[in-house]
């Protein structure tokens, strides 16, 4: 097993501000829009930057994503602001009719995803926004595991013509990526070669899915660990040249079950290779208010989660 480790713990979300910035001074076509979470987002080192180039909407989410539309019919990259759950549950229509329909290119970016939201409870937690986004044609979805991986997209998305979903969260991770890594859209990264079994994650359970590899190695259980950081398009030829080797694979994700990275997996699987598959996932619910590390135990989205996952796939081998 490839040891990971780190030497400080950063939000996601702030990864998205410190790219946000750096786009400030590396491409002038690059605006922000916000709906009245400044703060929340870490947007305020862009609004220093280039304080022309931000827009403060407010509490007006479906205006936001209007207004951006329309910036990017002007030739302007727009990147919105805003928590996941208003980023789409609540704009979906718009996001549906302005953005994906016509193929514009603005970069919806979504903080405070999933359950590690914590205490704001389940009105804020929404675990169907991969779902809803990765249904719409056209929309690349991306969900990033740690601050220098976020940072690294919140970049990248600009030089990407069309219309992107990138979601971040709130808690503070640790960082074990590279700090100066090149994200490539649409490719997976190999986290850990292993012949057993595939872990397939995203987001804060690529963490997750490390410690979990360190306990089965002591198990005597290889596992091979893959970061699917973008969702959609999905690195099938990677999944496929694991889960070929392994023949069975796991899935762990902060969203619901249904619609989410689990259910992307099982559709390739289906068509192009059959094996048996496990879901880590939010079993079908809303979520509760309590802190992240509470609901992930509660939720059963721990390392402990994913080994007793491979456990039980191992044997429907």
């Amino acid at each position: 097993m490839k040891k990971y480790t780190y030497t400080e713990k950063k939000d996601t979300r702030s990864g998205f501000g410190a790219g946000l910035a750096e786009l400030a001074d590396k491409n002038p076509d690059v605006v922000a829009l916000c709906a009245d979470l400044i703060g929340s987002l870490k947007m305020e080192k862009f609004i220093e930057k280039a304080p022309e180039r931000f827009f403060q909407i407010g509490i007006a989410e479906a205006n936001m994503i209007g207004i951006a539309a329309g910036l990017a019919i002007e030739g302007k990259i727009p990147f919105t602001g805003t928590f996941a759950n208003f980023s789409t549950g609540r704009v979906y229509d718009q996001i549906r009719q302005s953005v994906a329909y016509s193929d514009k290119n603005v970069k919806i970016c979504a903080s405070h995803a999933g359950l590690t939201l914590g205490e704001d409870g389940a009105t804020h937690q929404i675990l169907e926004d991969i779902g809803l986004m990765k249904m719409l044609p056209g929309m690349t979805v991306i969900n990033t595991c740690d601050y220098n991986q976020t940072k690294a997209a919140t970049i990248a998305i600009a030089d990407y013509e069309g219309p992107v979903y990138l979601r971040f969260g709130r808690p503070v991770m640790p960082v074990f990526t590279d700090e100066n890594q090149t994200f490539e859209i649409g490719k997976a990264w190999m986290v850990n070669e292993g012949k057993d079994v595939t872990i397939i994650a995203t987001g804060h359970l690529v963490w997750e899915a490390i410690k979990a590899g360190e306990i089965l190695e002591e198990q005597g259980v290889d596992a091979e660990i893959i970061n699917i950081h973008t969702i959609k398009p999905l690195d099938a030829e990677a999944i496929l040249k694991s889960v070929k080797k392994t023949g069975c694979v796991v899935t762990a994700e902060e969203h619901n079950r249904l619609g989410g990275l689990g259910d992307s997996v099982a559709q390739l699987l289906i068509t192009k290779y059959l094996a048996p598959q496990e879901y880590v996932a939010v079993n079908d619910s809303f979520g509760e208010s309590g802190t992240p590390d509470q609901l992930m135990e509660k939720y059963g989205l721990t390392a402990n989660d994913i080994v007793e996952a491979v456990k039980k796939v191992m044997k429907r081998k």
